[in-house]
């Protein structure tokens, strides 16, 4: 009797033990974000230029967005996908996030997660000489508990991204190398991160260098084996980043299953911006031209994946329409982050696994004043086939991709879109008035 007694008694401590334990079932969650890869770059999308089998591959079991926009150039992209907010709300300056801003780090940080970010910063205010531009903290500020960065506090004249690169790795410079390679050098850190922090839930924000020009060799290149060579510059090698692109996105998914983590993880592919208007690249439904900074369809308009494998298999094509303020939601909703813990003016995607709903927005609203070079800047209300931009012109961009013929004998569903999209252009101009031609607009905080 005490034999059982005995057992009895371990079996409840037992028990008692391990329902202290606490089993943190939040999805693991990696964001990879290429610099200047428009949506006409994947094969999963049409591409029949460039080899990308492994992105096409995460396509077959994900849910691949036809009409995903960024913002036509790279910081205004940034801080709206960091933040989850329109433009005019935080971007202040081009290569500048202010400080008072909450981003994605900060909250995921805050539920418990583990955060890294690894590969393009450009965020300290380097370009106009913004105030503590030299802090080497800032990342850690916004939320990353780790960083490997280029372009935190040293400008680009000090040293590039590929070849011999300058990178600052939680808060000191790594030893310059010719033979290194920034962009493995980011993948590694990652896959090294990924290896450490298994067993906790953690969050990885990857915005590459890749494809930003210089487009030059990579190590897979031939002509890698001479140093003298490595910053050679020619659009040919863009094909050589796009494959180096995809090398690194299949070296962390291996990562991830190689750890047993995949299939609670969150893996998502997108772009900051459309392609560098020097590359013209061959798809299964034309040539296109790459649109960078401009604001027709081209400029923003990005390939977007994202998959989830133990919440969902096999392919979806979702037609309607997403922008970079959603993703912040996103990420917030699978972390169990309380909606009351942030401001968005995005919405999560997460409904869409399921296949219960087909969309989240019947239509987005960009706001665009770049700061940077000549580039135009404009307001717009686009779904997956009309556009109305602030100015009243109206395009069918399924029709007209390249906006060369306004619409003006619309027929009466048409004319409904139209006052749709011009009431929502109305609520954001008295919300904050937009004007065309002060190209110094500013900031509403």
């Amino acid at each position: 009797m005490k034999m059982i007694t005995r057992i009895f008694f371990v079996f409840v401590l037992l028990v008692g033990i391990t329902s202290c334990v606490k089993t943190d079932k939040r999805p693991n969650i990696v964001l990879i974000m290429a610099d200047d890869m428009g949506y006409e770059c994947i094969g999963a999308n049409g591409s029949t230029e460039y080899n990308t089998p492994n992105i096409d591959r995460l396509s077959e079991d994900a849910l691949r967005f036809e009409h995903c926009y960024s913002q036509p150039i790279c910081t205004p992209s940034r801080v709206k996908i960091m933040t989850g907010k329109f433009n005019y709300r935080n971007y202040q300056d081009f290569g500048y996030l202010n400080p008072n801003q909450q981003t994605f780090g900060n909250l995921l940080q805050d539920a418990g997660y583990e955060t890294l970010i690894a590969g393009k910063w450009q965020l300290n205010g380097l370009n106009r000489n913004n105030a503590n531009n030299q802090d080497v903290n800032r990342p850690h500020h916004f939320g990353f508990d780790e960083y490997c960065l280029w372009q935190l506090n040293r400008p680009k004249k000090e040293g590039e991204r590929f070849a011999n690169p300058l990178i600052t790795q939680n808060g000191k410079d790594l030893p310059r190398n010719i033979d290194m390679y920034g962009p493995q050098v980011f993948a590694d850190y990652i896959s090294d991160f990924i290896d450490r922090k298994t067993g906790e839930p953690f969050f990885v924000y990857y915005p590459m260098v890749l494809v930003h020009d210089p487009f030059v060799p990579t190590p897979d290149s031939p002509e890698w084996e001479n140093p003298d060579r490595r910053y050679e510059k020619d659009t040919a090698y863009f094909a050589d980043m796009m494959a180096y692109t995809d090398k690194i996105v299949g070296q962390l998914e291996s990562s991830l299953k190689e750890n047993g983590v995949w299939e609670n993880t969150i893996f998502i592919f997108t772009g900051d911006n459309g392609t560098h208007p020097s590359i013209i690249s061959s798809t299964n439904y034309a040539k296109v031209v790459g649109g960078k900074g401009f604001t027709k369809n081209t400029g923003n308009h990005v390939p977007f994946v994202f998959s989830w494998p133990e919440k969902m298999k096999g392919k979806r094509v979702i037609e309607s329409v997403i922008s970079f303020a959603d993703i912040l939601p996103t990420l917030c909703e699978a972390a169990g982050v309380a909606k009351t813990k942030y401001k968005t003016d995005g919405k999560s995607i997460l409904s869409l696994i399921s296949g219960k709903k087909d969309k989240i927005n019947d239509e987005v609203f960009i706001h665009y004043t770049p700061r940077w070079g000549n580039k135009e800047h404009n307001r717009w209300v686009m779904n997956d086939e009309y556009k109305l931009y602030q100015n009243g012109s109206f395009f069918n961009t399924a029709k007209d991709t390249l906006e060369k013929a306004q619409l003006e004998n619309i027929t009466d569903e048409e004319q409904v879109l139209k006052d749709k999209f011009q009431l929502i252009l109305d609520e954001k101009e008295s919300e904050i008035p937009f004007n065309l031609n002060d190209k110094s607009f500013s900031v509403k905080y």
